[in-house]
């Protein structure tokens, strides 16, 4: 039976919860603890139940549609429709507590691509179910969720990958392997930063809701709210399909859209897990819409015979300082300007990179750097290195232990900065031990019929 749990609740248990999966070396955070499925064979399709429908959860489904997509979820009837008619056998539901309820005996698995808070009552729910699980990133919505997921995925030996695509991507297998070989020496500082700018949201009152969208449905825990919609730079938006991002009830601003893509490279690289330390300064923080020219920076310990590393976060065209001290230019000899990206500092010379390319710095002295010859295994592709580790067992790379703590980490930044408090972080009991005020947001009050 799924436990029901509030934040009051949450924080009257001293939050006395245990890791999970102890830190161990890098590789191990990729295994597969669950066998392959017993009653299939290799060639046989998995039976897969997908929650949420549109945008990136259509996308997530197409990466799945060589198998059998048996359930659709969706509070909006226009995206449920339009999927319903590209997979015809489908079965449609407005409520994944109704789905998975009554398709339990038929799936093997779901996919989650719901906006960020109801992230992790849906996968929680499949999960205890003993269903292998892919979730769209943030995994979760707040820190304490994101540890149960992680716990749940362990407990039950389950097959996991959280959406952070371009994880699978060629330049991020180069840049890891540069790293950890050691090209640029020991890295004691990191810098990541995205050119967003969640900022500005405005709610609006008295707006007619439209008849396609389920909107208490939508809300899942949050607090109930009659339907709105939003100012965002002048413009008004809906907040259903996309703009929930601005507002702290459903999403985490340009943190929780796109830190878990960018940051992941550093925890990957540098492998990282928990910091032990996080603050954050930025503009005032508003209390329900999210702001954007944060700056978060992590400390992260030694590991191993890697040494500590600050890792810092920028959002909002805000970049680093070290940046402006390479004369970074392109192969015509033009000055470039990296939006987004990452930056790696050695003992030895630096590495920029983003989703697509990277470069050794200083440039004059590229030549001086010995790269090694690629020896990171191509992924089979991000949706299925989850599809055949269900099947035949082998590797994820996002499973939920590596990305749980990766989401963790995101998630503290926008506590520091929501509370305004540097944050020691105690991550095996899960305790931010200096500060009650980052502690009351590591979890939040689910609204009644909705739990954990």
């Amino acid at each position: 039976m799924a436990r029901k749990l509030s934040r009051r609740s949450f924080l009257d248990q001293s939050l006395r919860v245990s890791t999970a999966v102890a830190a161990s070396a890098a590789t191990s955070w990729y295994v597969n603890p669950r066998p392959a499925l017993a009653s299939k064979s290799a060639l046989e399709k998995l039976n897969i139940a997908a929650i949420g429908t549109g945008n990136r959860a259509a996308a997530n489904i197409g990466g799945c549609a060589s198998q059998n997509i048996i359930a659709l979820v969706d509070v909006d009837t226009n995206f449920l429709d339009k999927a319903a008619a590209k997979y015809s056998g489908a079965r449609k539901y407005r409520d994944f507590r109704v789905m998975l309820e009554k398709e339990s005996e038929k799936i093997d698995a779901v996919i989650v691509g719901t906006p960020d808070h109801t992230h992790a009552p849906a996968a929680a729910m499949a999960m205890r179910m003993g269903k292998h699980t892919y979730c769209e990133k943030p995994l979760a919505h707040t820190v304490y969720e994101s540890r149960t997921l992680t716990e749940l995925a362990s407990k039950n030996k389950l097959v996991t990958q959280m959406g952070t695509q371009i994880h699978a991507g060629e330049n991020y297998r180069r840049v890891v392997e540069i790293v950890e070989s050691g090209v640029i020496g020991p890295v004691r500082e990191a810098h990541v930063w995205v050119d967003v700018h969640y900022e500005g949201g405005v709610l609006t009152t008295n707006t007619p809701k439209p008849k396609h969208v389920d909107w208490d449905l939508w809300l899942g825990p949050a607090p109930k709210r009659e339907y709105f919609e939003s100012i965002i730079e002048g413009q008004h938006q809906t907040v259903h399909p996309f703009h929930w991002r601005w507002f702290w009830d459903y999403g985490s601003g340009g943190l929780g859209d796109l830190a878990c893509h960018y940051m992941d490279l550093a925890h990957w690289a540098l492998k990282l897990k928990h910091p032990n330390r996080i603050s954050a300064s930025g503009p005032a923080p508003h209390a329900e819409a999210t702001t954007a020219g944060i700056v978060v920076n992590y400390d992260y310990p030694a590991r191993g015979d890697l040494p500590p590393v600050e890792l810092t976060w920028y959002d909002g065209g805000k970049q680093p300082e070290i940046l402006s001290t390479f004369d970074i230019k392109d192969k015509q000899g033009n000055p470039m300007n990296w939006k987004n990206g990452q930056l790696f500092i050695g003992e030895k010379g630096a590495l920029i990179s983003n989703y697509s390319s990277h470069m050794l710095l200083p440039q004059n002295k590229a030549d001086q750097f010995t790269v090694p010859e690629p020896y990171l295994a191509k992924s089979i592709g991000h949706h299925n290195e989850w599809i055949e580790a269900i099947k035949i067992g082998g590797a994820t790379t996002c499973n939920f232990d590596y990305s749980g703590a990766l989401t963790e980490a995101v998630l503290l930044g926008v506590i520091a900065y929501r509370c305004g408090e540097t944050i020691e972080w105690d991550a095996k009991n899960l305790q931010a031990t200096n500060s009650p005020r980052a502690q009351a947001l590591l979890h939040k009050e689910y609204r009644k019929g909705w739990t954990l």
